[in-house]
């Protein structure tokens, strides 16, 4: 199960968020999502989980946990949405 972790303090690394869900069971991969220019954290992350019942555990112990002074947000990861497809769709000026 992929499992969203939000509001994570800037220093916080994959591998104390690894640490953190590896108390709850086996973790295939942790990775906290970066600015492309920055290289700074975006503050939040995804965890996969292989077994389901070990996620969900996971996500009704760890969410609202504070971890270094920020209260996480945790849940089931949704699927992404296909933003290109949005934008071809529209017609005129994109003006941003």
């Amino acid at each position: 199960m992929n499992i969203y972790v939000g509001n994570l303090a800037a220093d916080v690394d994959a591998e104390e968020l690894r640490t953190l869900f590896e108390e709850f069971g086996k973790v295939d991969s942790c990775v906290i999502i970066k600015d492309r220019f920055t290289g700074e954290s975006r503050g939040f992350g995804f965890v996969e989980m292989p077994t389901k019942d070990e996620a969900e555990q996971a996500i009704s112990a760890l969410n609202g946990k504070d971890l270094k002074g920020s209260s996480i947000k945790v849940n089931e990861a949704r699927p992404r949405k296909n933003r290109w497809n949005n934008r071809r769709r529209r017609k005129g000026f994109y003006g941003r």
